[in-house]
C-alpha cells in the first residue's frame, strides 16, 4: 500500500521548482510494464510538454488536479488549438477524461501545481507519444516563444470562462 500526505506532495513540487525541467513524477506503478501506468505529476509555470498523442497503441488518459491550477490543450493535425481547457483550483473542472490519438499539451498556470495521471500500460518510452511535428523539440531556441504563445492563448481563454 501506497500512502501519499501532503507532505509527499510538498516535496514533490519543492523537486520539480528546482529541477532543470521544471516537473517531476512520483510514480505510483511498480514497474513500467504494468498494465495501468498512475503518477503524480508536479510541474511549475515555464515546463513545457511538447504537444503530443497517444498512438502506438492508442491510449486514453485521464488527468485530475490535485493542486493549483493548469489547463489541456488540445490540438488538431496542423497544430492550431482546439480546445483549452483549464482545471484544479477555482476552475469548474477538476478532471479530464481525453480519448485515444488527440493532440495535446499541459500548460501550468499557477506555481506549485500537481496532477494526478493514469493511463494503460505498459510504458514504452519508444513508443509511448507521437511527438507534433509542427511544434519545437523540447530543448530547442524556439521553445520559449512557442510557449508564451501557448500561455498567452490559455490565459486568454482562462480570463473569458470566468
Amino acid at each position: 500500500m501506497k500512502i501519499i500526505s501532503h507532505k509527499v506532495l510538498d516535496q514533490l513540487s519543492l523537486e520539480a521548482s528546482g529541477s532543470e525541467r521544471l516537473r517531476k513524477n512520483l510514480n505510483l506503478h511498480d514497474d513500467y510494464a504494468d498494465p495501468c501506468q498512475r503518477l503524480f505529476i508536479a510541474m511549475e509555470p515555464g515546463t513545457y510538454i511538447r504537444p503530443h498523442r497517444h498512438t502506438d497503441p492508442p491510449k486514453p488518459e485521464c488527468f485530475m488536479a490535485v493542486r493549483g491550477k493548469l489547463a489541456l490543450v488540445v490540438f488538431d493535425d496542423d497544430g492550431e488549438v482546439k480546445q483549452v481547457i483549464s482545471f484544479g483550483d477555482g476552475c469548474h473542472t477538476l478532471a479530464i477524461d481525453l480519448p485515444a490519438g488527440e493532440w495535446h499539451s499541459i500548460i501550468v498556470i499557477e506555481p506549485g501545481s500537481i496532477f494526478f495521471e493514469t493511463k494503460p500500460g505498459p510504458y514504452v518510452a519508444m513508443s509511448d507519444k507521437d511527438f507534433a511535428p509542427w511544434a519545437p523539440e523540447e530543448n530547442s531556441p524556439e521553445v520559449g516563444s512557442y510557449l508564451s504563445v501557448l500561455t498567452e492563448i490559455v490565459l486568454k481563454k482562462d480570463s473569458e470562462n470566468f
